[in-house]
């Protein structure tokens, strides 16, 4: 399976960004919107974004596969972020002075309790032993997924402990143009980070399953190539995600060859999101799952019973894939 970069951090975008006084279109209560101006990021420029590979941006909740007390898992991102007071306080200072830089936090007291087995994200700044919060007021993070825990349940759905196994949305082979589902170890995915998409995921863009019958994959970052990218260049960026069919995106991740990685989100330009027919709809997918293990109390909702009883079969896009009668 390809490897592009690991998603660990916040991506910034391509082109430098003002805030501007009128309500995000991203983020409901934000009385602020962050948009693109037209000049490219230094340090888009400095990582050579020119000669990067291009992918589209994944409209799900990140995932990271690590070992968790000796055993492979898979791990939800799990931001520790400032209390309440701490987060008006800094609402208030990002108002007055258009960014969040320069704020000062008091790290003991300004933050919210996060799990034991919780841990930072590679490339977290410490101080003093102890992880700071970005630029954003997030310090970014994981906890392991565990089968008990209800907060996790559609993570949980889309990998099987005692298999090791993750059920994967992937292009198959060098068919650019046909995605699969698969059932893949999770040592093959080990310190990948993916996005998990699915029913019960950011109201559920692709229209994968059903309230009934919900369905959840794990899509590995940098998997999906776009063949066709635009130009880095603001008017035709712009352009290319309102008249392009490989536009309908919800953005782009460019994957630079030092490891940086850059994106541009559609609300960056002022541009809507979801679409009612997005491009990675209009790709047809395989299924490849073969469940080969007892299946004792197996739910009837289990993916991998259900994606093992439509193995080999081919659908016209993720969103025709429902569950049967």
């Amino acid at each position: 399976m390809r490897r592009l970069g690991s998603v660990q951090q916040k991506i910034p975008c391509v082109f430098l960004t003002e805030v501007r006084d009128e309500p995000s279109r991203k983020r409901d209560c934000q009385q602020f919107q962050v948009v693109a101006t037209e000049h490219v990021n230094p340090a888009a420029l400095e990582a050579d974004i020119h000669c990067a590979t291009a992918t589209e941006k994944i409209d799900g909740t990140c995932c990271y596969v690590t070992k968790y007390r000796g055993e492979i898992y898979l791990w939800a991102r799990l931001d520790r972020k400032p209390t309440k007071q701490a987060d008006k306080k800094l609402k208030k200072y990002q108002y007055s002075q258009k960014t969040c830089k320069g704020f000062v936090w008091n790290v003991d007291e300004d933050f919210r309790e996060v799990p034991e087995s919780w841990i930072p994200a590679h490339g977290v700044r410490h101080e003093n032993g102890h992880p700071v919060p970005d630029e954003h007021g997030h310090i970014p993070g994981w906890v392991p997924v565990d089968h008990s825990n209800k907060q996790y349940c559609w993570h949980a759905s889309a990998v099987n402990y005692p298999a090791g196994v993750a059920l994967v949305l992937r292009v198959q082979g060098k068919e650019e143009g046909l995605l699969e589902i698969v059932s893949v170890p999770l040592a093959d995915l080990m310190e990948q980070t993916l996005e998990l998409i699915g029913t019960n995921v950011n109201g559920n863009p692709y229209g994968l399953g059903s309230k009934k019958h919900p369905i959840h994959v794990l899509v590995p970052h940098g998997i999906l190539q776009i063949r066709n990218p635009p130009p880095v260049e603001f008017q035709q960026l712009n352009s290319w995600f309102q008249e392009c069919q490989e536009g309908r995106v919800e953005g782009i991740v460019w994957h630079c060859n030092d490891g940086t990685l850059i994106k541009i989100h559609r609300h960056h330009l002022g541009l809507k999101w979801p679409l009612s027919d997005t491009f990675l709809n209009t790709r047809p997918v395989v299924i490849h799952v073969d469940q080969t293990e007892p299946e004792s109390d197996v739910s009837e909702k289990d993916l991998f019973k259900f994606f093992s009883s439509i193995n080999g079969r081919q659908f016209c896009c993720i969103r025709d894939i429902q569950f049967e009668p």
